[in-house]
């Protein structure tokens, strides 16, 4: 064979095998490299290279089949080509060097480099290979099917299984991640929101209720006075009506229901009784992502939450749920110039009927959000009894010192900025 070739023609003819093997390895590289969640997008967009390559890769065998069948094909031709050439030259030395020569050819210029490029620009790649693959496939699809027939039957006889499940399927966590690394290409704030989004199955309606301590209503045992007062001052569109306790509501008043009532006479509480709406209670412990969905279906905005016993331990509102997205709508001068005061760079003056999830979010701290809901709530479980003013704690890194307590609450805390998280207690 070596009398029939010249030196020039082997060359060549090399140089040829060499960018097809180029062309296999990177192109292999670089559609396994594609993103899938980007392909799908160009590809519903009517880019053809990226229909090809998505369609390539949704039987990845085949695909894999095609392209080893050709990659390995040139690799055997070059490394026969060569070694009867050098054998016939050289004998058995130049057999030695010419696959040795071949060898660091093929591994540099026809494996790493290309799949590094692929890997490194896989779209620039992969597309225009999708155009050769995608015919040559049905060319060789018989050889390609019996090559799989094979390798699927070894993987038989070692107990590997194709499941059938969607191998990019993203869980809620690596969905987080996506949405985290996504960089400047999502603003901060709609990252935010995508979070909270994907964080709705973590939170209850306990989590940002207004706890029953704290719910405005309309006690029917009031003077139609003070009933009217309360009405006029409301900061709220709907109102729970109740009989003597928030526990014996008799419905949800919508102020713009009284609106016309208001403007024509003075109202009564039979007036105000007629205008109620039916409650609508909630359990305890319902997924947030679950209520915004019972919401909608059932066209409601407003909930009492109960607990197993019947009896209200709060209230949820459509705005609630919304806020946990985008975040607040409005500015209440009641809530955080009055539940958080700052004394010093290090030091804060917190309410203790504050929700500890707000707290978290207002101060970017990390206290513990399984239990209770309040900062209060929180330092009676860790002590286990109502602390006197002067007790001292610290949770979660952050010693706290309690500044006035009644009978049954702790009022104030003075908060210390996050040290070291011992979790230790002392009185």
């Amino acid at each position: 064979m070596g009398g029939d070739i010249s030196l020039a023609a082997l060359i060549g003819l090399l140089v040829v095998l060499l960018i097809l093997s180029a062309f296999f390895s990177g192109s292999e590289t670089a559609l396994m490299s594609l993103n899938r969640y980007k392909l799908r997008h160009k590809a519903r967009s009517g880019h053809r290279g990226a229909k090809l390559a998505e369609e390539l890769l949704q039987k990845p065998e085949r695909l894999i089949g095609l392209i080893l069948l050709g990659n390995n094909a040139v690799n055997i031709f070059a490394s026969s080509l060569v070694g009867v050439y050098a054998f016939e030259r050289g004998g058995e030395l130049g057999l030695a060097i010419g696959t040795a020569v071949l060898t660091l050819i093929v591994l540099i210029f026809a494996e790493t480099a290309p799949k590094t490029a692929a890997a490194l620009n896989p779209e620039r790649i992969a597309f225009p290979a999708a155009f050769v693959y995608y015919p040559l496939l049905k060319v060789a699809y018989p050889f390609v099917w019996l090559t799989n027939l094979m390798a699927n039957g070894v993987l038989f006889l070692l107990g590997l299984r194709r499941t059938g499940a969607d191998g990019y399927a993203l869980s809620r966590e690596e969905l987080r991640t996506v949405v985290y690394e996504a960089g400047a290409r999502i603003s901060g704030k709609y990252r935010q929101m995508l979070l909270s989004i994907l964080d709705l199955e973590k939170v209850s309606v306990d989590d940002v209720m207004v706890p029953h301590n704290e719910i405005i209503g309309i006690d029917l045992d009031d003077s139609i006075e003070e009933i009217s007062e309360l009405i006029r001052s409301s900061q709220h569109t709907m109102l729970p009506v109740y009989q003597d306790a928030i526990d014996n509501v008799q419905g949800i008043l919508h102020l713009r229901r009284l609106a016309n009532i208001f403007a024509q006479k003075e109202f009564t509480k039979e007036d105000l009784v007629k205008l109620l709406e039916e409650p609508y209670f909630v359990p305890e412990g319902t997924p947030l992502s679950t209520q915004l969905v019972q919401f909608q279906k059932g066209r409601k905005r407003f909930a009492l939450v109960v607990d197993e016993y019947g009896d209200i331990q709060g209230i949820v509102t459509l705005e609630d749920i919304l806020e946990e997205i985008v975040g607040e709508f409005t500015t209440d001068p009641s809530d955080d110039d009055e539940e958080i005061v700052k004394e010093t760079d290090s030091t804060w003056l917190v309410n203790g009927a504050i929700n500890v999830r707000e707290l978290n979010k207002l101060m970017h701290w990390d206290l513990p959000t399984e239990g209770p809901k309040t900062l209060n709530g929180l330092i009676v479980e860790y002590l286990e009894t109502i602390p006197a003013s002067g007790t001292s704690l610290e949770i979660s890194g952050h010693s706290i010192e309690i500044m006035e307590t009644n009978e049954n609450r702790v009022q104030f805390a003075r908060v210390h900025a996050a040290v070291a998280a011992n979790n230790t207690e002392s009185e």
